[in-house]
Formats: C-alpha cells, structure tokens, sequence
C-alpha cells in the first residue's frame, strides 16, 4: 500500500485506498479453498467500483459472476465488464421496473423471495417475450452455526419459509414465463471460524436435497450462500479454508451425486472476503477534545465515509493501523467525524497512539462497505476520494458526486389538491 502521508498530501482525505493486487490474491484463495467446479459470485453491494468489479473478471481460472440487487448495481457491473448472462438479481423488492430494466440488459438468472416477487419476476418476463430463470432463496427453518450473523431461521422478508414449500409447490412451478433452475441460500455472515462455516454449508447443503424433493423437480444451479469472514475496519488477515473443499466435496457427492459434472452446477457469493482487506481508509486528525475525562478524536472521515450502521452500534469500533514512526497504540479515545451528531462516532475508547491535529491515521481493511455502505449525503459533506494502485503505482483516482437530475419534465408544477383542501 502506498505512502498514507502521500496520498493526504497529493489527493487530500478522507481517502480510501483500494490494491488490486490484494482484490486478485483474495480472488485466488477463495477459488483454491472451494472445489475446482465451484462458480463464485461477487456481492457487488460489497464495493461497486468499477475498476474492482474490472479485476475480479480478470482473474485466471472460472470467471467471476455478479451478485446484485438494483438497477444501480446492475449499471455498475456491466460498466465492469460483467454480461447480462453473468448477473444474478435478487433483493426482497424488486420492481416490475427494476426487473424489466434487467431483462433488457440480458439478465435471466433472479433470485425469488416470495411467491409474490416470483409472479412479478413471470408477469415482467411475459411482457418481454422471455422466459426468467429463478433460484427460490429459501429461509431455513433450521441451522447449524449459532454465532456470527445469522440470515435465516426467523421471520425475515428473505425467502421462502422452508416449512410452507410442500403446500405451494405447485403454485411456484405453474408461475408463467418462470423456470425454476434451483436454489438460493444465505443463512450465514462473516463466519466465526472455519468449523462453523463448514458446519452452516453442510446443513445447507442437506436442506437443499430435501427442498430438490419435495419439489419434485432437478435442480440445475445450486447457490450455497456465503459466509466467508474478512476482519472490518480492524487489524488481522483473511482466513485460509483448509478444510472446507474437502468437506463439501463429501456432502455434495451425498446428496447430489452428479455435481461434478455440473448437474446441478454449485456457487457461492462473497463481498468482503474478496474486497475486504484489500482497502484502506486514510484520514487527517482535525481537532482534539477533551470532555469530563474523555478525549475525543476528531477526524475529517465520519459516518458519512465509512461504516454508516457505526451510528447505529452496529460495527463499533474501528482500529487504526500501528504508526510506522513508532508511536504506541496507548491511549485510549473516540475516534470521531465532522457531522454534527453524536451518532458520528468511528470508534468509541479505543486504542489510539497520542495524535495531533493534521495527524495522518488509517483505518485497515476497509475495502468493503465503504463509501456506498455510508450516510453519503449527510450533511452534504464531499465524498471520499477513492484511489486505485496496484504494485504500489497510482492507477486512478475518482470522487463520488451528490448530484440531482429531473426525472421528467412537468408542463405544469401545480400538483392536484385534496378535495376540500384549501390553496
């Protein structure tokens, strides 16, 4: 990673610093760590720069296949060189709108959350003139892991209930201009370890040969999920699965015996495992406060930057990387942003090496759930330059921009009254 002084000093900061090289060698781990048949999905909600989305469709072996779930991440992952044909959508609410603009940019692959989405997803494709190829996402009533963040086993707007699948499997195969090609599961996030993401995929894997027979029908692609663990906005390196390939090799070759000849093809998706680390956020100390014993340390990237839910509690506390002058991590502080809330808090109490204002830090392996993943427009602060290098060279450098656009013109800009309203 290049210089973080450097980059306050030639782009300014808040800056995230993303390395391809890093993008390529988590690319690369998660392949060598899955069966050699596996196709991977990137999460594009993960990071939807484009040169990212670029790298990972470039890596040797399998291509890459996209993930989404708007029309925003679809337009960012055709600027990234994904087809139509590459892209799953899914998302509990996709509009007849939504998936008309996929269907004219090629897409067939959708996943469907409810018998409602599924006869959206048929009356959109109907109109089309085209068949839409779907992966019923089910929400498991069972499930292995009990830590990490768990997706399934409680009411949720995500999938299919696993229990009502017999009482209405004739209902999901006789939606017109569908074709059911399979499953869909994501019951697991950031896995603790490697035991319980293996244990989670097992179970997944058995509950998908159950749901295969009660609906009477072969699955052709079977989506596993994810899991895979990356450290957010904190120090430590991405785990390497030794054991997993092995352990679904086993599974699948009991519950699916023709797998390996892609019958059904198996995936998995992943967002941070493959773009986590690979991202830095460089900062500039502003101020420094003290209050009743406290010290808080202003910083000029807030919530608006990074780690939006931090307001909420919800990812709380971010690290800073160790100082190359050698100055200890002893002290303890908040590391807080600009806005003028006190939800705008990056970290609370937590280790910090004595700092004064224009002080360069950096927050490690904030490659995924940056920019887009924060409260952008809040207080209508820049957005954070985002800086791409690879081998320590300086690719490119872009700035998401707040911009408004008319959506239609209108003749006349008096909007109808209430009856019995008054002007």
């Amino acid at each position: 990673m290049i210089d973080p002084a450097l980059v306050a000093e030639r782009f300014g900061t808040p800056a995230f610093v993303y390395d391809l090289d890093r993008v390529r060698a988590a690319r690369t781990d998660l392949a060598t760590a899955l069966p050699e048949e596996f196709e991977i999905f990137y999460a594009v909600k993960a990071n939807p720069h484009p040169d990212i989305l670029r790298e990972l469709r470039s890596v040797p072996g399998k291509a890459t296949r996209a993930e989404i779930s708007s029309t925003g991440e679809l337009e960012a992952a055709l600027a990234g060189g994904f087809a139509g044909a590459d892209i799953l959508y899914t998302g509990p609410g996709k509009t007849a709108g939504e998936i008309a603009e996929a269907l004219s940019a090629g897409v067939r692959l959708f996943s469907v959350e409810s018998l409602g989405d599924l006869r959206r997803i048929g009356a959109t494709a109907a109109s089309a003139g085209v068949i839409a190829h779907c992966l019923l996402r089910i929400n498991s009533a069972t499930s292995s892991a009990s830590t990490s963040i768990r997706m399934t086993g409680t009411p949720s707007q995500f999938g299919f209930d696993s229990e009502t699948i017999p009482e209405i499997s004739d209902e999901i195969l006789s939606v017109p201009a569908t074709k059911i090609d399979g499953a869909h599961f994501y019951s697991l996030s950031n896995a603790r370890d490697e035991e319980s993401l293996v244990a989670e995929l097992l179970h997944t894997i058995d509950c998908a040969a159950t749901l295969q027979s009660q609906l009477g029908i072969a699955f052709e692609l079977l989506d596993i999920g994810g899991g895979f663990a990356a450290p957010y906005a904190s120090i430590g390196e991405r785990p390497l699965y030794s054991n997993l390939g092995a352990a679904l090799r086993s599974a699948l070759d009991a519950n699916f015996g023709g797998w390996r000849e892609g019958a059904p093809k198996i995936a998995v998706e992943s967002g941070r495992y493959l773009v986590g680390d690979s991202g830095d956020l460089v900062t500039t100390v502003v101020n420094l406060k003290d209050s009743r014993g406290k010290r808080f340390v202003v910083a000029d990237a807030g919530i608006n930057t990074f780690g939006g839910m931090s307001g909420l509690g919800r990812l709380l506390p971010v690290a800073v990387r160790p100082r190359e002058d050698g100055r200890p991590a002893d002290q303890k502080a908040s590391l807080v942003g600009p806005l003028c809330t006190p939800g705008d808090m990056l970290g609370r109490d937590i280790a910090l090496p004595a700092l004064e204002p224009d002080d360069v830090v950096v927050v490690p392996n904030a490659g995924a759930y940056g920019p887009t993943a924060s409260l952008l427009m809040f207080l209508g602060r820049p957005a954070p330059v985002e800086i791409v290098v690879r081998g320590g060279e300086v690719l490119g450098a872009t700035r998401l921009r707040h911009t408004r656009e008319n959506v239609r013109a209108i003749e006349n800009s008096a909007l109808p009254t209430e009856v019995g309203a008054s002007a």
